[in-house]
C-alpha cells in the first residue's frame, strides 16, 4: 500500500460548545478520490469542546480495533477548535482501495488542561482507489457503518492523578501525542514462535520531525511509565548431568536421549560402604 499525506485546509465558522460527533462523511456514503469534507458537531458526551484546544484528524482504514485498523495519512496535522467545525482535503486514489465502508476518520484532540480525546467517525466508502490494503486490515471491515468507540483521556496527566486504565496500558493515545509530566508506553511486543510474515511493514506510523531553528523550551514530560508484561512461560529444571560431548554424541544416535530422565543420586562406593556400616 502506498502512502500519501492529504493536504487540508481548516476551515472556517467559530463553533464552541462535550466533545466530537462527526457529519460529515456521512455514514455508509460514498466519497470521491479528490476532494474529502469533514465536519463535526459537539456530541453531547465526555469533555466538552470549550475544553479542547487543538486537534489532528487522520484518515483510517480496517477494523475497529488497534491492530485491525491502518491509518492511511495526516488529513489535519495542527486544528485549533477556534477557527471552526470543518476541514476540507484530498484523497489521492493510490492510499488503499475500494472496499465498502472500510474508510473513518480519527480525531485527536488535545485537553486545554492537558491530555487527549480520540473521537471516529462512521464509515464510509471512497470510489476511485487504485491502491491495495493489507489482508489484515481488509478481512477485519465489519458490516455495518459504526467506526471505533471513542476514548477520553483528558485526564491523561500527573497532576490530574486519574489516568485511565487505557492510558495506564498505554494503548489509548499516541505517544508522540500525549502530554502532561508523565507519558505512557504500550507493553512491549513478544516475538512469535513462528516468523509468517514475507513482506517487512512498519509496527507504528512514522512520525514528524521538526529541525530547531531556535532554543528549544525545557522539557516537560518527568517520567514514561510502560505497561506491565503480562507474557509468561513455563518450564522446568534440566536435571540431566551429561556433559556437552555425551549430549552431542547422544542425540545424533537416539532422539529418545533428549527425554531420558536424569540419573539417580547415588553415593559414591567409599560412602555406600560407610553406611552400610550402619545398617540394621
Amino acid at each position: 500500500m502506498r502512502l500519501h499525506h492529504l493536504s487540508l485546509a481548516a476551515a472556517l465558522a467559530p463553533f464552541a460548545l462535550a466533545d466530537v460527533q462527526f457529519t460529515k462523511p456521512a455514514a455508509g456514503s460514498t466519497q470521491s478520490v479528490g476532494t474529502l469534507s469533514v465536519a463535526w458537531k459537539e456530541s453531547g458526551d465526555n469533555t466538552p469542546i470549550d475544553d479542547l484546544q487543538s486537534y489532528q484528524i487522520f484518515l483510517m482504514y480496517g477494523g475497529n480495533t488497534a491492530d485491525t485498523m491502518l491509518q492511511l495519512s495526516a488529513v489535519v496535522t495542527q486544528g485549533d477548535f477556534s477557527t471552526g467545525n470543518q476541514a476540507e482535503g484530498t484523497i489521492t486514489a493510490g492510499l488503499a482501495d475500494s472496499t465498502k465502508n472500510a474508510y473513518f476518520l480519527k480525531m485527536i484532540s488535545v485537553a486545554k488542561e492537558g491530555g487527549q480525546v480520540i473521537n471516529y467517525s462512521n464509515r464510509f466508502s471512497i470510489s476511485g482507489m487504485t491502491g491495495t490494503a493489507a489482508a489484515t486490515y481488509k478481512n477485519a471491515v465489519p458490516g455495518g457503518t459504526d467506526g471505533p468507540d471513542g476514548e477520553d483521556n483528558a485526564a491523561n496527566n500527573a497532576d490530574s492523578g486519574a489516568a485511565s486504565s487505557t492510558v495506564g496500558t498505554g494503548d489509548g493515545v499516541p505517544y508522540p501525542l500525549q502530554t502532561g509530566l508523565t507519558k505512557y508506553a504500550p507493553m512491549q511486543p513478544i516475538p512469535p514462535t513462528k516468523i509468517t510474515k514475507k513482506q517487512y511493514s512498519p509496527l507504528y506510523p512514522t512520525s514528524a520531525v521538526t529541525i530547531a531553528t531556535t532554543w528549544l523550551p525545557n522539557p516537560t514530560i518527568v517520567t514514561t511509565v510502560t505497561a506491565s508484561q503480562t507474557f509468561s512461560v513455563s518450564s522446568m529444571e534440566n536435571t540431566v548431568g551429561y556433559s556437552f560431548s555425551d549430549f552431542a554424541n547422544n542425540i545424533m544416535q537416539d532422539a529418545d536421549f533428549l527425554f531420558q530422565a536424569a540419573p539417580a543420586s547415588n553415593p559414591n562406593p567409599d560412602m555406600a560402604k560407610f553406611l552400610n556400616r550402619w545398617k540394621d
